[in-house]
């Protein structure tokens, strides 16, 4: 996905950079059919009332075995809900809320306005299957819905996607840091947060910045 060929490095590090088109950041869609039950949960989703699925997916993504509806924010809730409620999705669990920083180093950078993906995993568990969701947000503006009204096992989640990420989820009952203390400055996840060299509070350690730290050979 992010282009780097032989360094087996994934934390960032190294200078992680996009991937060509096809990656997961770049505007585009699958072609149908998508395979599998995928064209089924699509079509049940464009035949939803008031025109749910062309005001609220903005593309749709199979790779890797998985299908991701990329939704506009602002229908992130009813879209849950429908995928919710209608007995023939019935996808009665979000299994996950976590967040990815796709930060640009490039002409856009930090003001990138989809720098911030959100991902939701819903499972249904009546009919067996799962999708993925995805929302994207800039750090400007980096406002989105809470989904736990819709499912309550996102309360935590999101509380630690806005911890880590920065990401401030509308209406959530109580959006307090989860990992770190209620008065650290910053989001230890985001790509421009400092690697190493942060004070900590255990009798006055540090971590040291990675180019510091013990070489493995």
């Amino acid at each position: 996905m992010f282009g780097v060929d032989g360094s087996g490095d994934t934390s960032g590090f190294g200078g992680l950079v996009r991937g060509e088109p096809g990656a997961a950041v770049v505007g585009h869609s699958t072609e149908r059919p998508y395979g599998g039950y995928f064209d089924e949960v699509a079509d049940l989703l464009q035949a939803a009332p008031g025109s749910l699925f062309d005001k609220a997916v903005s593309r749709v993504v199979v790779d890797r075995g998985e299908i991701t509806f990329f939704v506009r924010r602002e229908h992130l809730v009813p879209l849950c809900r429908h995928l919710r409620d209608d007995e023939n999705l019935r996808f009665e669990f979000c299994s996950s809320v976590s967040g990815v920083d796709y930060l640009d180093t490039g002409s856009v950078g930090i003001d990138d306005p989809d720098r911030l993906h959100l991902a939701y995993h819903l499972t249904s568990m009546t009919h067996r299957r799962r999708i993925r969701l995805e929302v994207a947000v800039g750090v400007a503006d980096p406002h989105v819905p809470s989904v736990t009204g819709v499912y309550p096992t996102a309360d935590w989640q999101e509380r630690e996607t806005w911890d880590m990420f920065g990401v401030i989820f509308d209406g959530h009952p109580a959006l307090t840091r989860i990992l770190m203390p209620d008065d650290w400055d910053g989001h230890p996840q985001r790509k421009d947060y400092p690697l190493g060299g942060v004070p900590v509070e255990y009798k006055g350690a540090t971590i040291p910045p990675p180019d510091e730290r013990r070489v493995y050979q």
